[in-house]
């Protein structure tokens, strides 16, 4: 057995939860902070958290040094769409002159400019164009990270992304966790027929996918231009019968359906929420089902930001996560994402903080073993080079993460 000490912290952030391993409402604010201890690692596990002076540090295999440190649990970053190709540089000109996100999208152009690049790329070019975007999110404290399909938008390019996916699951030391995506828009190919679409979902797709281990999750996108509830309710059902866990992209530009959807199949997430109704917050706050906020995107084509103030208000299970994607959040710094949920949604720093660690686990389904630093969980950290936890969300777009820890070994260091 492996015995490692992180050694001397300045505070160590416990976000603890008493066993209950998620937070809402008034808890968001607890994020236990407790100076002058050190954490005690058993293998990839922790076994203690201890008064520093009370420590004998020859009984351990392997002391990590974080004297003046912040020491956090690992961070979950759980919504990206980080595998794609190309770029969409040329829409963001558009959108400047005044051009709709959503007129884009009916021109041809938005995730189907997208889809054109990912058809187009081989298995290894796809690789070697999302290494570099993983290990940014590895410098940045983040040891759990979902990735979304969804620019193949066909049989044969949806299983190449998910295996992309899950490629680089095996390579890098973090977890990578593959969503299914198909249903993200309807191909050029579908643009007159949605219902053979959608029978390819539920009949090829997500059959194969859930067979070959390829997704965990199913997740898609229910708008004006993408999918209706209807459709939504189908591919779900199609889902749920095959084992995958859902999520959902819903009232992000219009209320048509989607969250009552979600609810009644019991999503494990429902993601954006800018434009929901005060009176169907209820709904979601009297659910299981946490709430993704991306105020990236709300920065990022000038929309409104979710209601993030009456949600934990009314006790609604609340996590933040980047979006990052090639069209409506190109944005893969989750300190920037915890900024603009301070000043933009007018969450507190402590608030921020939960949503991007326990909540943020939960929306993943992996409460249990990482998103807060207690006693048999996973030795998951993220270490900031400030003895200020203020700093890290103070600190617009700079990432103060000095150490990135995954299963008690040191992954990254700068």
């Amino acid at each position: 057995m492996m015995k490692t000490l992180l050694y001397n912290p300045a505070s160590i952030l416990t976000v603890d939860t008493s066993g209950k391993n998620c937070k809402l409402g008034k808890e968001l604010s607890e994020i236990g902070c407790v100076s002058d201890h050190s954490i005690i690692i058993e293998d990839d596990l922790i076994k203690d958290i201890l008064p520093t002076s009370s420590l004998e540090k020859n009984k351990f295999d392997k002391i990590i040094d974080v004297t003046g440190k912040t020491v956090l649990p690992g961070l979950v970053e759980c919504h990206t769409h980080t595998a794609f190709a190309g770029s969409r540089a040329d829409e963001f000109r558009q959108k400047l002159s005044g051009v709709g996100y959503e007129e884009i999208a009916k021109k041809g152009g938005g995730i189907n400019t997208t889809v054109q690049a990912v058809r187009s790329s081989t298995f290894e070019e796809l690789v070697n164009l999302i290494k570099p975007r993983v290990e940014h999110f590895i410098s940045q404290g983040i040891t759990t990270l979902e990735i979304k399909s969804g620019y193949g938008l066909n049989f044969e390019n949806e299983r190449k992304l998910l295996q992309v996916i899950n490629f680089l699951n095996e390579i890098y030391p973090i977890e990578i966790v593959p969503t299914f995506l198909g249903a993200h828009t309807f191909p050029p190919e579908f643009i007159n027929n949605h219902q053979a679409y959608v029978d390819e979902i539920i009949n090829k797709m997500i059959p194969h996918f859930a067979e070959q281990k390829l997704a965990e999750f199913c997740d898609g996108f229910c708008e004006a231009t993408a999918f209706s509830a209807k459709e939504i309710d189908e591919i779900f059902s199609a889902a749920d019968k095959h084992g995958l866990k859902l999520k959902l992209h819903t009232e992000q530009f219009n209320s048509i359906g989607g969250l009552d959807v979600a609810l009644n199949h019991k999503a494990v997430s429902i993601d954006h929420l800018e434009v929901i109704k005060d009176e169907e917050i209820p709904k979601l706050t009297q659910s299981d089902t946490v709430a993704v906020l991306l105020p990236g995107v709300s920065f990022f084509l000038n929309h409104q930001y979710a209601p993030a103030r009456k949600l934990i208000e009314q006790n609604a299970i609340v996590a933040l996560a980047t979006d990052y994607n090639p069209g409506s959040s190109h944005i893969s710094s989750l300190s920037l994402i915890l900024s603009l949920a301070a000043l933009k949604m007018k969450m507190t720093i402590e608030e921020t903080i939960s949503a991007v660690t326990i909540n943020s686990a939960k929306a993943l389904c992996r409460e249990k073993s990482i998103g807060s630093i207690e006693i048999g969980k996973k030795a998951d950290f993220a270490v900031f080079n400030t003895s200020d936890y203020s700093d890290i969300v103070y600190s617009i777009g700079n990432n103060l993460n000095c150490m990135t820890i995954k299963n008690g070994k040191v992954v990254y260091q700068n």
